[in-house]
């Protein structure tokens, strides 16, 4: 009887699960680079945007909107890579990036609320009424 040698088969990433090291040691960086990326975001791109205005209401609008836009994308960026990870099955690099997802969200929130009550009308006021 031949013993016919057996091909290995392909490994696929979600065949096991990623060595601790290497799921701590893509957490940890990509959660500090996007957590600090956001925060750098507020203050200097909105912040400094803002600052340069100096009260022109249209330069803050359209700075306000860019910063909503950028946000909507760190967002995208952070849950694609959310997948990614968990199809390679880095659970706590999934984690990192849900936490950072959840932080993008609620900038995001938050900066449209204040979009919203910024441009909505005064108390009282017909919409389609001439005096709004």
């Amino acid at each position: 009887m031949t013993d016919t040698l057996v091909r290995p088969g392909r490994r696929r990433p979600w065949s096991r699960r990623t060595r601790l090291g290497v799921d701590l040691a893509l957490a940890i960086p990509l959660f500090l680079l996007e957590t600090g990326w956001l925060v750098l975001d507020w203050i200097y791109g909105y912040g400094l945007e803002v600052w340069a205005a100096q009260g022109d209401q249209a330069q803050v609008d359209a700075a306000g909107l860019a910063h909503m836009e950028r946000l909507r994308e760190l967002l995208i960026a952070v849950l694609v890579l959310a997948v990614v990870a968990g199809v390679f099955r880095a659970r706590w690099t999934v984690v990192a990036h849900l936490l950072v997802a959840l932080l993008a969200g609620g900038a995001l929130t938050a900066a449209k609320q204040e979009w919203t009550h910024d441009h909505s009308p005064p108390p009282g006021c017909v919409r389609y009424s001439a005096s709004c």
